[in-house]
């Protein structure tokens, strides 16, 4: 081995900061942006008035607004600089989340600022992390996008501490937490989008990301970029099924998700649950984080069509520990441990699919509509999961979203493999080239 080519291997790879620098984004930004927010509604509504109905009602309009923009997003990372971008967002997310604090008693400011805060918020992270870390991993991409959005668990833990001393302290309140969160998601997104994002500058800079076993024969397929069009996506058909598929994730992600919690309250305060609620969400959390990080690895290991399954699996035996745990108070723990893991499914899986199955070309457009099928699902799934228990009690709730899981995964299975065993047949990395 030559001076030249040792070098190359010791090299150290930018991409690794680009990881560190998307789970500061997730634990930041993203967390004042996404976690945080249903933790004022108390404090807002009693403020200001407003009933929860109403108030909460800028989830779902800011929801909308930001599916509807990510495509238009994604074809925006293709022609215009990702730190110019990224300031744009860090901007739109920090400002907006201040000027909740001047928003007063008029709902429509709150509904028109978590649109802008979530179109930020498409740009940092949802469209964002997904486009940088497929740009510079072409192996370990799993692992890495896995890192990433754990992020998002991690500093979900330390920001809800702080907003709860904050919000409770009458000198801050919610005006004053608003106030900053907000401006400690500017100065670190701001900080972090100048400095250290970037596009890679050449494909010799991704070379010392492959492994030194690797670098002799599959060197160039793990390089090769390539990438279907939009126009050529939409005309297959499995890829409207891979859409109609997430639609039914949302639906089962709005039920579990979301309601969980006011369900093993419901339980503790009857005196059937002898688990304090609170445990197990705190399992869930943590079991959360660890579940992205390995969901990447199991992505790298076993691929989509495996890793879909195992979730899948996971998911029917979370709501199957939750119809039973009136009479089983410990499985509590198995669904905290069971739903915390498969989360992986649908916060990283659409970002790691559309690379896998669509490559390069039009990544981040191709990813944008994917994430509008799982925010219709979700923006649906919601008010359905509440008219479903409001009327048929928890038990026919709990098995709509066993149902919805099955239909979501078997979906995403089939999908998945048949568009691989396509670009297999049509041999698509090498007829798709970028040139």
């Amino acid at each position: 081995m030559d001076i030249n080519e040792n070098h190359k291997q010791k090299k150290f790879f930018y991409g690794w900061v680009i990881v560190a620098v998307c789970l500061l984004i997730q634990a930041i930004p993203f967390g004042v942006a996404s976690n945080l927010p249903p933790t004022f509604i108390n404090y807002v509504v009693k403020a200001e008035g407003f009933s929860y109905a109403s108030f909460s009602l800028m989830f779902t309009v800011g929801t909308i607004i930001s599916a509807i923009c990510s495509p238009f997003i994604g074809k925006l990372f293709t022609k215009v600089s990702a730190k110019t971008l990224y300031i744009i967002g860090s901007i739109l997310v920090g400002v907006g989340f201040m000027a909740f604090s001047f928003a007063g008693n008029y709902l429509i400011a709150y509904y028109i600022l978590a649109g802008v805060v979530q179109v930020g918020v498409a740009i940092v992270s949802s469209i964002g992390v997904p486009t940088l870390i497929n740009a510079w991993f072409k192996v370990n991409k799993g692992t890495a996008m896995g890192i990433a959005f754990a992020g998002g668990g991690l500093g979900n833990i330390f920001l809800q501490m702080i907003a709860g001393r904050w919000l409770s302290d009458p000198a801050i309140g919610y005006k004053g937490a608003y106030i900053r969160f907000g401006a400690i998601a500017l100065v670190v997104s701001l900080i972090l989008s100048i400095f250290f994002v970037r596009m890679p500058k050449s494909k010799e800079e991704l070379e010392s990301n492959i492994p030194r076993k690797k670098k002799s024969n599959e060197d160039s397929t793990h390089h090769v970029s390539w990438g279907y069009t939009i126009s050529e996506v939409t005309k297959i058909p499995q890829f409207w099924m891979i859409g109609i598929s997430f639609i039914f994730v949302g639906f089962y992600v709005a039920g579990i998700a979301l309601q969980f919690i006011a369900y093993l309250q419901n339980l503790e305060e009857a005196g059937i649950l002898l688990i304090p609620s609170a445990t197990i969400a705190s399992m869930f959390g943590l079991f959360s984080i660890f579940g992205t990080i390995l969901g990447g690895m199991l992505f790298d290991k076993f691929g989509l069509s495996k890793s879909y399954s195992f979730s899948g699996v996971l998911v029917v035996i979370s709501c199957l520990c939750l119809i039973f745990l009136r009479d089983i108070n410990s499985l509590g723990y198995l669904f905290s441990i069971c739903f915390g893991i498969s989360m992986f499914s649908y916060i990283m899986g659409p970002s790691y699919m559309t690379g896998a199955l669509f490559g390069d070309r039009e990544y981040s457009t191709i990813l944008g509509i994917i994430q509008i099928f799982f925010a219709v699902g979700f923006a649906i799934g919601s008010p359905l999961f509440g008219m479903i228990i409001d009327n048929f009690g928890w038990t026919i709730g709990w098995t709509s979203t066993i149902i919805y899981s099955i239909i979501a995964y078997i979906g995403l299975v089939i999908s998945c493999s048949m568009i691989i065993k396509i670009n297999k047949e049509n041999n698509v990395t090498e007829t798709k080239r970028i040139s």
